[in-house]
């Protein structure tokens, strides 16, 4: 595999469109530009409004390569979700692919996710004893069972008494045979918009995908909130008890698309102020700042603006690499490596240079870097990192791994400087991440440097279901969040 988790794995994306006549192909454009959250599988189903039944196409791989200009003949209809996937619970496989459809006695429904559920096996194992079958391994798919499920409380008011059965993070589009919904969790772990196109309305997980589809930006979907449209225009419901705004930071380091807005904060800007933080924070003495595609290249600017040292981009990114690689290690050391990123040498032959990432997660990958950079005659090697350490998983969607192999969990400032060969490395501390944003500490999920979980995880979901599949559980049996073994003075 080429991505081995040296870097953090992406979560998920969701789009949706109503009232649109093109809704289709207005998806496969907003699907592609949300391809960097997940490039396992897609999917789009649609809906004419009438009482037809809802298309649905979805297929392992990238929206460029799965979807047809056939399937467009199949995707009639002015409504449509749609979904690009990495798994963050559930393995990799056309099961899981989303969106999830289902035809109920309360009419046609499909649902898309981005998140993790934190109380998943405790609704699964609920929904099987009413006798609930499933078909997935994914939390998102127990979503659909509880909006299916007979309730209690009046029609209308279906749809989010079932949702109120959720805890964890979830962004989620839902599609019935007269509306679309878009619903935040409370704590707004997860990234979802609204725009405007003509007379449609669209709910995107990043701005992006309304540049790209040429749709307005009209506001992000609240935290708590439910967005419904139907004919009547668009309703907005607070279903959930409050909770404190806990909205994931790593999107602003690493995840969203840098032309996107998040919380009316552009990201590429924000990564500027990350590096100039950084810099401020980590000086050094050097020739040329050198950024990491793609992630690391606006930090990178802004840690050459404030120290007056040349930005040169001697790393050259592949951009048409597939997620999986039959590897030719006896013939080519380090392939795995050097396919993704090449570095020219002339830039950085006896110079002092100082490398800027996003994030160290296992460190294989940055310690490969500065061998590259040896051999490739660099007189210095300074690693300048653009977040904080990180020191624990994440159970609300990002996949990172155990904290026992996370890097900076295991090693100190110096044993982790000789373990990737570096002359000196250089983390962002918490304080200067959040100044580069502009927004309030407490506004943030920062579990993942802290070890302070707005709430509590369920870790035997993944271990069970993968179990009775037979395959290998995405968190590792017997998982412990533990403190780090080197604590930072």
């Amino acid at each position: 595999m080429l991505n081995s988790h040296d870097y953090p794995s992406h979560e998920c994306g969701v789009f949706a469109v109503y009232g649109h006549p093109n809704a289709a192909l207005l998806s496969y454009y907003g699907l592609f530009a949300l391809q960097h959250r997940g490039q396992e599988s897609s999917g789009i189903v649609t809906h004419s409004g009438k009482k037809t039944p809802f298309q649905s196409v979805k297929r392992m791989g990238l929206v460029s390569q799965i979807f047809k200009e056939e399937d467009f003949e199949q995707l009639r209809g002015s409504y449509a979700i749609g979904h690009v996937r990495y798994s963050t619970t559930g393995s990799s496989n056309l099961f899981n692919a989303q969106p999830f459809s289902a035809d109920t006695s309360r009419g046609q429904l499909a649902i898309a996710h981005n998140g993790n559920l934190i109380n998943a096996a405790r609704l699964r194992t609920e929904l099987e004893m009413k006798g609930s079958i499933f078909q997935a391994t994914s939390d998102s798919e127990i979503i659909l069972h509880l909006l299916a499920q007979p309730h209690t409380t009046k029609t209308k008011e279906y749809p989010l008494a079932a949702l109120r059965e959720l805890e964890g993070a979830f962004s989620i589009v839902i599609m019935g045979e007269n509306e679309i919904i878009g619903v935040r969790d409370p704590h707004g772990f997860r990234p979802l918009s609204l725009g405007k196109l003509d007379d449609a309305w669209v709910l995107a997980s990043e701005t992006c995908a309304f540049d790209l589809i040429g749709a307005e930006f009209v506001r992000d979907v609240e935290p708590g909130e439910a967005l419904i449209i139907n004919e009547s225009g668009i309703q907005s419901e607070f279903p959930f008890k409050m909770s404190r705004e806990a909205f994931c930071i790593f999107e602003y380091v690493y995840f969203a698309r840098p032309d996107s807005n998040l919380r009316n904060i552009n990201v590429s800007q924000a990564r500027v102020r990350m590096g100039q933080e950084l810099a401020r924070l980590h000086p050094v003495e050097a020739d040329i700042v050198l950024p990491i595609p793609d992630s690391g290249i606006y930090a990178a600017l802004g840690f050459s603006e404030e120290l007056n040292i040349p930005y040169e981009p001697a790393f050259v990114r592949n951009h048409y690499i597939g997620r999986t690689f039959i590897q030719p290690t006896q013939l080519v050391r380090d392939f795995s490596v050097r396919v993704k990123l090449n570095l020219i040498s002339s830039y950085v032959r006896g110079k002092r240079v100082v490398v800027i990432d996003d994030s160290i997660v296992r460190g294989t990958t940055a310690k490969n870097r500065v061998i590259n950079l040896r051999e490739a005659g660099a007189k210095e090697v300074h690693l300048r990192i653009s977040c904080p350490p990180h020191r624990h998983a994440c159970y609300y969607g990002i996949d990172f791994p155990d904290p026992q192999k996370l890097l900076a969990n295991q090693y100190s400032q110096e044993e982790l400087c000789a373990y990737l060969g570096a002359d000196s490395v250089g983390y962002l501390d918490i304080e200067g991440m959040v100044r580069a944003i502009r927004r309030p500490q407490n506004s943030f999920c920062l579990a993942c440097f802290t070890g302070d979980y707005p709430m509590p995880f369920d870790a035997s979901f993944d271990k069970l279901i993968m179990e009775r599949r037979g395959e290998q559980a995405h968190f590792l049996p017997d998982i412990k969040i533990q403190p780090p073994l080197f604590p930072q003075s």
